[in-house]
């Protein structure tokens, strides 16, 4: 295989990566409009729900947002019950955000619909080929993270 055609194939990879993440994340969030979220409410609520509790400007620094617009994104999902803010045991000072039980329901819902989604278009595939493209996926995965 020659260069040209390693890195066509690497720009082919990115472009279908991508493509597919997009479609995935676009089908998933199909349920929000069913229970009146915003994108970036549901992005806010995966972050809380993946690191338990963040504080305004740890949130902010994850989503590439100004903390006012954070501050104003929070004082509106705490409204909905989506979220409470906390303060810190140790240092008043400090307020943690932490995800609300009907703020974890719905990033479970949209996960749900991911995957259901993301099977019913793997159905095509063997078992072993679903094998082999997890270990694939693990391993670029894997290659990313490394430090």
């Amino acid at each position: 295989m020659g260069q040209n055609e390693v890195e066509n194939n690497v720009a082919l990879i990115e472009k279908y990566l991508r493509k597919v993440d997009w479609i995935i994340r676009k089908k998933g969030r199909e349920i929000l409009n069913d229970i009146n979220i915003t994108d970036p409410q549901f992005i806010a609520l995966q972050y809380l729900v993946s690191n338990k509790q963040l504080t305004i400007g740890e949130l902010s620094q994850r989503m590439s947002l100004a903390c006012s617009t954070i501050t104003d994104l929070i004082d509106r999902m705490e409204k909905s019950e989506l979220v409470i803010r906390e303060k810190d045991e140790q240092d008043k000072r400090v307020v943690r955000l932490i995800a609300q039980p009907k703020g974890h329901d719905i990033v479970k819902q949209v996960l749900e619909k991911r995957r259901e989604y993301l099977s019913e278009k793997l159905s095509g595939l063997s078992d072993n080929d679903k094998d082999v493209l997890l270990k694939n996926l693990k391993y670029l995965y894997e290659a990313m993270t490394e430090n």
